[in-house]
Order: C-alpha cells, then structure tokens, then sequence
C-alpha cells in the first residue's frame, strides 16, 4: 500500500475518524492506555506476571497505539526469526539520510522525508545518530546494544565493590530473558547499568526484542534539543515517548492534541515532554 506524504494532519480526517472517543464512558479501566487498546482492536502479549515484559510496556508501549502502521502483538520478540517475519509482513523502505541508510516502516518514512523537507525550509537539517541503527534493528542488534551496556556496567560495578566475581559471571551466564530481570532488580538497589551508570539501562538500550526500532517506527535524531526540531517532528507525528532517551522518536502518525485518546500522557523532563502510556506506573 502506498500512502502520501503527510504535511499537515488536519487535512487528513482517516488520522482522526478512527481514534477512540474522547470520552470512553463510564465503567471502564483506571488504565485509559488499555482502553485504548481495546477500541482500536488490538490485543499485545505483555504477560502480566512477567516483570520484564510489564516494565518494556510501560516505558516503550506508546508504539502500540501508533496509527495506520503494523505494531507489533507481543511486548519481547524473542529470536531474529520471529523479527524477520513481523518486518517482512509489515514491509519497509531505506533511504540515504545524512549518508546513512535508514529504514522504517513506509508511512512512517515518508512522514520522515515530509519533516525533513519542512526542516531544509528553514535552514534546518533532521540526520540520523548512529547511522542506520537510527531506524531499523535486528533481534542480534538489540542483543548486540545490550552487552555493551550490560558488560560495561558489571566492570564498573565490580570495581567499585558492589558486584562480587561470582556475581559478574552468574549475571554473564543467565538467560537473555533472565539477565534483564535480574538487571532490573539491581537497579532498584541503585546498581544502574545505563552508559552513565545513573539511571536504568532501559533509557540507554532496550531489553533485547523490545526496541521500538525492530517495530520500524523509530528515529534517533542527532538535533533532538532543538525545539523547532522537535516541533515539526510532531507536526508529522513523531514524539518523544520513551523517558530519558531525548534522541528517540516514534512514529504515533497523529496530531499532538489526539495523544491522550490514544492512552498516552505527557511526562516533562527538563525542556523535553515525553508521550508515554497512561498506565499506574506512569502516573
């Protein structure tokens, strides 16, 4: 299917007829993020007693209700095969940007090019950071992401007394699955595996099969402190949603003002607001 460039959001009602009511009614869940959900027919295998899986929904799960896209139906894609099938179905297009290869989700690419021109009409530029691992990831380049975070805080921990050789090589010998969970449980005791050591290492790298970039709906931006940059990303339809992590856009595909209808609330760090999904844990 191809869809045109988006310019300008209200003069596209299909972005809008399809959204959930302003008002749901009465009787329905404390979580509007669910209800959400519910409306646009969408179901995501989040597992309710699997704590990675809730914590990759509430700090990733704003791509779940983007618009007009192919979102994924599980919180953790759990090997390079299921990947590969879920970005074939949902298809993708690659494009030179800054002298990187970027590829996202066709919709979401030409929203991209639509923001890039607006940008080049004010002396502008919108470019990838870090290259083609600005838009599409693999399952291995989550996996790949996550180590050198992972690796880089067990030294730094282990140096500094608070991790033993035993634990390092326990850690090291968990599960993919199992490491992230006990990672997560580290840093509640304030042993944080970010680049910086000072937050959770979900605001640096996603747990692996969690990326929104395996979704094809994201974008590092080397220019995400500009407000003007950001400005005309979300008049295109991308925000900021995942906490902490400023250069990371995702692709909602509407106008800022129907964000709440999607379930999302904004958070505001520093001078960046961040779309996150209205869940207990977020508010």
């Amino acid at each position: 299917m191809v869809f045109p460039i988006v310019r300008d959001f209200t003069s596209t009602p299909f972005l809008k007829d399809s959204l959930p009511d302003k008002n749901p009614g009465s009787g329905v869940s404390s979580a509007p993020f669910f209800v959400a959900l519910d409306q646009l027919g969408r179901s995501i295998g989040c597992p309710k007693d699997d704590p990675v899986a809730q914590r990759v929904l509430q700090d990733y799960g704003a791509v779940f209700v983007a618009r007009n896209v192919v979102t994924p139906s599980v919180c953790l894609f759990s090997s390079e095969d299921e990947v590969s099938r879920f970005q074939n179905d949902a298809t993708y297009n690659s494009k030179v940007i800054g002298g990187a290869t970027v590829e996202l989700q066709p919709l979401a690419m030409q929203a991209l090019d639509a923001a890039i021109e607006d940008a080049r009409q004010i002396a502008l530029k919108i470019t990838p950071l870090s290259g083609t691992e600005a838009g599409r990831r693999s399952y291995a380049d989550t996996v790949r992401l996550w180590k050198t975070r992972f690796e880089r805080a067990l030294i730094h921990w282990r140096d500094r007394g608070r991790l033993s050789d035993n634990d390092v090589e326990k850690l090291r010998n968990l599960s993919i699955h199992d490491q992230v969970a006990k990672v997560l449980d580290l840093e509640k005791e304030g042993i944080f595996f970010s680049q910086d050591f000072s937050k959770s290492i979900l605001y640096s790298a996603s747990a692996p099969g969690a990326s929104q970039h395996i979704s094809m709906l994201a974008f590092d931006v080397v220019q995400y402190n500009n407000p003007r940059i950001r400005a005309i990303m979300a008049k295109h339809g991308w925000f900021q949603t995942v906490k902490g992590d400023v250069t990371h856009f995702t692709y909602i595909g509407v106008e800022e003002s129907d964000l709440p209808r999607l379930g999302l609330v904004p958070v505001t760090m520093g001078s960046q607001v961040f779309w996150v999904p209205n869940l207990p844990t977020n508010n």
